[in-house]
């Protein structure tokens, strides 16, 4: 069993930043690539970014060059860094992976872009 455990949502201003983290903890094995997804009640959950086990990275168009996606394979964590931060940001940002043929998902994030 894996456990994702995300952090670093919280409240802020338009134009601010927040850094999110996924933590990943349990019988993990060779994580390919690393996923946040991000979601507005009643809407999809939408692909924010993902990063591969190299460090190759895709963003949504949405948030290129505001958004960087990283992670420490050492330390099994994923983080977001968001700058700019505009008001449709404002979802529930999940953290996803695949391992050992298993999808994981996190308990998400709440993020709140207001003024």
């Amino acid at each position: 069993q894996v456990q994702l455990v995300g952090s670093g949502g919280g409240l802020v201003q338009p134009g601010g930043s927040l850094r999110l983290s996924c933590a990943a903890s349990g019988s993990i094995f060779s994580i390919n690539r690393m996923y946040w997804y991000r979601q507005v009640p009643g809407k999809q959950r939408d692909l924010v970014a993902d990063i591969s086990i190299a460090g190759t990275t895709n963003y949504a168009d949405s948030v290129k060059g505001r958004f960087t996606v990283s992670r420490d394979n050492a330390k099994n964590t994923l983080y977001l860094e968001m700058n700019s931060l505009k008001a449709e940001g404002t979802a529930i940002y999940y953290c996803h992976m695949i391992t050992g043929g298993r999808s994981y998902w996190g308990q998400g994030t709440q993020v709140t872009v207001s003024s």
